[in-house]
């Protein structure tokens, strides 16, 4: 039985999202031909290198010509432009999909491009590691991961279906959601902790000499987790938070007041109130635990 979903399916942008993505779909055969379109000769070569593709190009409009499913993953402050370059070369029943972490204010920027004929259904893997490239992609990447569909109202349920799909035959799991709803999650889960992440770490890069290099040093666990953050693709998370960011303001902006009142506990020496926030907040990891989203993602030893 054949395991083809689509005929044609090609990435815009091939980083550790998609060759990951097109791993799984070249071991299982799920299309029968997988095209790259990238702005480097370093990525187009590499992606043949790696055999993740049956061809590269520089050419955007070559690159989708006659694709069932484009899925876009570049910076999503680039999607808006890869929409309006491919608009014309589009295909009628074609898919246009993407991965990006924020999508109320990418289905503003791409909807408008896409042609009357042609599927658009947003989608965003809750996956990945601080590592970016094509060579950085592996093909259990999104096991047991969430992967979030945000469809546009009206869309082909079809359509919508065939996507989820393609998700789950990569091991994820399949959760659909309101745009503005996955916007205001995601900051408090995701956007607003890298941007601590990035706060933390650079204050350390402001210290002193001796006393950054002591704090390199001797990092601890929590200083270790926040630099594994903060290694993350800059220009993707320069782009996220542009694009999310009054959710983003309105989490840091609760985040705010929380660390006001912290302060004023520690001031006044207010070990009960510390404790119950101590308390609550165990619960929470406790929960996490349990739904199995505490390991991160990790590349598979080469034998």
């Amino acid at each position: 039985m054949s395991n083809i979903l689509f005929k044609k399916i090609s990435f815009i942008g091939i980083g550790l999202i998609g060759s990951s993505l097109a791993r799984v779909i070249r071991r299982d055969s799920l299309a029968q031909e997988v095209v790259a379109y990238a702005r480097t000769e370093q990525t187009r070569s590499k992606v043949l290198e790696l055999n993740l593709v049956d061809s590269s190009t520089d050419d955007i409009s070559m690159a989708v010509e006659g694709a069932d499913l484009v899925i876009l993953c570049t910076p999503i402050g680039a999607y808006e432009t890869v929409a309006k370059n491919i608009s014309g070369s589009l295909k009628h029943g074609s898919i246009v999909s993407d991965v990006g972490s924020v999508k109320g204010s990418v289905i503003e920027s791409i909807a408008r491009y896409i042609p009357n004929g042609v599927h658009f259904v947003p989608c965003h893997p809750i996956a990945g590691t601080e590592n970016s490239g094509p060579e950085s992609g592996f093909d259990t990447l999104f096991n047991d991961r969430w992967t979030i569909v945000t469809p546009v109202e009206g869309t082909d349920p079809t359509a919508i279906e065939r996507v989820a799909n393609l998700w789950r035959s990569a091991g994820s799991k399949i959760e659909y959601m309101d745009p503005d709803h996955h916007d205001q999650v995601l900051a408090i889960t995701s956007h607003v902790p890298h941007l601590i992440a990035y706060t933390i770490v650079g204050t350390a890069t402001d210290l002193e000499e001796r006393l950054k290099s002591e704090v390199i040093k001797f990092a601890a666990s929590g200083f270790r987790d926040f630099t594994r953050i903060a290694a993350s693709d800059p220009i993707m998370w320069r782009d996220i938070f542009l694009n999310n960011k009054e959710a983003v303001l309105e989490m840091l902006g609760r985040l705010t007041e929380d660390l006001g009142g912290l302060q004023r506990a520690i001031r006044n020496e207010d070990g009960e109130r510390l404790e119950s926030l101590f308390t609550r907040t165990r619960e929470i990891r406790r929960s996490v635990i349990e739904v199995g989203q505490h390991i991160p993602p990790k590349p598979p030893k080469e034998t």
